[in-house]
């Protein structure tokens, strides 16, 4: 996996914070392959523990994770001094619209999603 520290912007950079280690990982290989240098956690804290390491461009989100889930990460997040990437959350819940609204993220992916809707939005927010 290429590292965060070889991205010239952080507008290319993208976290992914999921914690089914399948799902995680794919996003990251096709991220890198469109060549976004992608940050993985499998939850919120660590999520954090990656922001406060390097700015990220766009924070795609899982809501239902253990330690932290999504909703603790977007409140905590938020509170952290700026800037604040757009979060982008990615949840199976059949409101997928309602739980985006809930932390007033900038979009979200239902699951299961197109590969095409993923790199449009990932586009749209981290190079945009």
């Amino acid at each position: 996996m290429p590292s965060a520290e070889l991205c010239a912007e952080p507008t290319s950079r993208v976290l992914v914070v999921e914690d089914q280690d399948d799902i995680r990982e794919f996003l990251a290989l096709v991220l890198q392959n469109e060549g976004y240098c992608v940050t993985t956690a499998d939850n919120g804290a660590v999520a954090l523990e990656a922001v406060a390491q390097k700015p990220v461009g766009v924070v795609l989100l899982d809501m239902r994770m253990p330690v932290m889930d999504g909703w603790a990460f977007a409140d905590a997040y938020r509170r952290r001094e700026g800037p604040h990437a757009p979060i982008v959350v990615l949840t199976a819940a059949q409101d997928a619209a309602a739980r985006a609204a809930q932390i007033n993220a900038a979009d979200y992916l239902g699951k299961p999603f197109e590969l095409d809707d993923l790199l449009s939005v990932v586009a749209r927010y981290a190079r945009g």
